[in-house]
């Protein structure tokens, strides 16, 4: 499957997925559809669809974004530096999608890793198990658990 960021995905945005995605913004804490999704699947890139990150690594983490221990495919995430706002952060991106996704931190479990990827559900779109085959998704059907 090939991942690419188009104009036909971007202007398919809602407002907000643009302003996270193509402004660097940020959804307010609790707010978004996937913070407290724990059914199986996949989160993929809302605009060019690579998958992001499992279910099996997501986590509550109490911050009021999606939590996840680490990427699906690393290769698909890129970790840049971020000084804004006063901060010195990593900053998290999809590599083909170029949306911005959150931050990275080190403060994850630690039996996983002692990672926490922060991600705007903004950002985000969720494959369920049951549709991961069909959608072309098949391949990472053994990194997704029942949780």
């Amino acid at each position: 499957m090939t991942y690419a960021k188009t104009d036909e995905a971007i202007a398919k945005l809602s407002p907000e997925q643009y302003r996270v995605t193509r402004q660097n913004g940020t959804e307010r804490p609790f707010t978004g559809e996937h913070n407290d999704n724990k059914s199986p699947g996949i989160y993929v890139d809302v605009v060019s669809g690579e998958p992001l990150f499992a279910s099996a690594d997501k986590f509550d983490s109490g911050c009021g974004w999606p939590s996840f221990t680490k990427p699906i495919v690393h290769a698909n995430v890129a970790e840049l530096p971020d000084r804004s706002h006063g901060m010195i952060r990593t900053e998290v991106r999809s590599r083909h999608g170029d949306s911005h996704l959150g931050h990275v931190f080190p403060d994850g479990p630690r039996d996983r890793g002692e990672l926490r990827y922060c991600i705007n559900s903004a950002s985000l779109r969720f494959i369920p198990r049951a549709e991961m085959d069909a959608k072309g998704y098949g391949q990472f059907i053994n990194q997704v658990e029942d949780i």
